[in-house]
């Protein structure tokens, strides 16, 4: 239920900025950003009763008897777009979809992360995310043309990529979305902006606003973004690590002074959960069949199914920065990458991470060593699993997923799975430059 006060400031700011569209924001299932565009003078009628669209051409929505969609702004998420002109300014807002009927459609994402957010509710707990998300600057969006040569918090000459980093932070402190800390990543051209950690819906909703600020930055500036996982050869992909936690009231639910690791029961079920259907989880995080060019060994992107506190080759890991801090204890995905659904991808996390608390999963050591160093032998004897090799693996993997099923909800699962399927038939019939290059001359 929309509420009133939230209603009447959205106007009142609309009014008093001189606004005059308003773009109504929404997500397609492999998390595309999609919006309305309504003029001011629409926007009390649109609060109250939505905006009625055609959904057929929206990816994950077509496939319903019934395609008249109805998109209803939730006035909490209005921001002004700060690179738009000030005087008849735009702002936007981020619309849950519903069907003619008023009942929330089943094939929108955001309905899926509200759906899984209210079970962890009803079992007392509010899940908050962090994630540090990796993209790529580029001088264009057909190569990539690095535009700058810095490494891992190289302090670069003031230059382009330099300048685009701070404009984005600044957008994206005008949007209300609170910046943790910025700084250039291992590869060239490769930059990081981190979010002050919140919970999971206002989170979703801040990375589709993240990835957007980034793309219309560079752009402006007559440079590409990328959040693609994979883009260059021989160097180092982007990844999306998620510091998760779970709180009840004020308490860190995740923290006991007592444990050798600081953690609780409820943390080590919640790793163990992860852990245990890592690869089931593995095509919704790594939801592209470029997602597997970054998974792979040499990298430090995860490819072992373990856990740990220092070591950056596991899939888990435990920050130990503060020990001690209450509020700092959490636990980091590092498998996801930026190009994911973020409303889907918390959604399944989520629940994995639940399945292990509820079912009292055995929470299995950490590995401390760096897993990339050992032999198969070792591994085997830690009993250390690998995530899927590639995207078709990882459908199969899904697919036979009741966990992830139950998350996503019928509609969205089968959906999911049909498109992913496509991906990677589209894939195996596409021959490649390498393919001629090695093969062409010589078969």
């Amino acid at each position: 239920m929309t509420q009133k006060k939230d209603v009447e400031y959205v106007l009142h700011q609309v009014e008093e900025q001189g606004i005059t569209f308003i773009r109504l924001w929404f997500t397609d299932i492999l998390g595309s950003l999609k919006n309305l565009a309504i003029t001011a003078e629409e926007l009390e009628r649109a609060l109250t009763d939505g905006v009625d669209f055609d959904g057929s051409s929206i990816i994950g929505y077509e496939a319903i008897e019934e395609s008249d969609m109805i998109a209803q702004p939730d006035p909490s998420t209005f921001a002004v777009l700060p690179w738009r002109p000030k005087e008849r300014g735009v702002a936007r807002i981020i619309c849950d979809i519903l069907e003619p009927s008023g009942r929330p459609f089943e094939g929108d994402p955001r309905y899926v992360l509200k759906q899984n957010l209210e079970r962890t509710e009803k079992k007392g707990f509010r899940f908050n995310v962090g994630p540090e998300l990796e993209y790529f600057y580029f001088a264009n969006s057909r190569r990539p043309d690095i535009i700058d040569a810095g490494g891992d918090f190289d302090l670069t000459p003031l230059d382009q990529a330099t300048d685009l980093r701070r404009e984005t932070i600044f957008a994206l402190q005008d949007m209300g979305i609170r910046v943790e800390y910025s700084h250039h990543e291992l590869a060239p051209s490769q930059h990081e902006i981190d979010l002050r950690y919140t919970d999971a819906l206002t989170m979703a909703d801040n990375i589709m606003t993240y990835r957007l600020v980034v793309k219309e930055v560079a752009l402006r500036s007559g440079f590409y973004a990328t959040f693609m996982p994979k883009p260059m050869i021989g160097k180092h992909g982007s990844g999306m690590h998620t510091h998760q936690s779970l709180f009840k009231g004020a308490k860190n639910a995740f923290y006991d002074a007592n444990d050798v690791y600081h953690l609780s029961d409820a943390a080590e079920g919640f790793i163990a959960g992860q852990l245990t259907h890592a690869k089931e989880l593995c095509a919704v995080t790594n939801q592209w069949v470029n997602s597997y060019k970054r998974l792979v060994p040499g990298y430090e992107a995860p490819v072992y199914i373990s856990w740990a506190r220092r070591d950056r080759s596991v899939l888990i890991r435990v920050p130990t920065y503060r020990p001690g801090d209450e509020l700092a204890a959490r636990v980091e995905l590092r498998s996801p990458d930026p190009a994911c659904n973020p409303y889907l991808a918390f959604a399944a996390m989520l629940a994995c991470g639940l399945e292990g608390m509820e079912k009292s999963y055995e929470f299995p050591d950490p590995v401390e060593g760096n897993i990339f160093k050992m032999t198969q032998e070792e591994r085997d004897h830690h009993g250390i699993g690998s995530l899927p090799r590639n995207l078709s693996t990882a459908i199969e993997e899904t697919e036979n997923s009741e966990i992830i099923r139950r998350a996503l909800g019928d509609h969205v699962f089968d959906c999911f799975i049909a498109l992913k399927k496509k991906e990677w038939d589209d894939y195996q019939l596409q021959v490649t430059q390498y393919e001629l290059d090695r093969y062409l001359p010589v078969l």
